[in-house]
């Protein structure tokens, strides 16, 4: 099992350097508040990510969004391109957002 929640600020911070010393890459989570529901979005959280990195890491965030009621065929093309992978809400733990 690849996935791993980092959220972000404080917990991020003290998590990450922990998970990157350890792992190469992991399946990142979406359930940020506000949860991660477009692909702009999970560009943005992953750049926070590899800003947050100890000094010479290769940790690869591999980013996730949620699939929502919204979410359009167009964002899925964008994200597809992007290399970023889909929840649902309804199957990932603690996603009641």
């Amino acid at each position: 099992d690849w996935h791993l929640h980092l959220r972000d600020g404080d917990v991020m911070a003290t998590v990450l350097p922990h998970s990157a010393r350890h792992f190469e890459r992991a399946i990142v989570m979406p359930n940020l508040k506000p949860p991660v529901t477009t692909t702009a979005r999970a560009i943005a959280y992953r750049d926070e990510i590899l800003k947050a990195l100890p000094p010479g890491s290769s940790f690869v965030p591999l980013m996730t969004l949620y699939l929502t009621d919204s979410t359009s065929p167009e964002e899925i093309k964008v994200a597809r391109k992007e290399c970023c992978g889909f929840c649902c809400q309804v199957v990932s733990c603690w996603s009641n957002y």
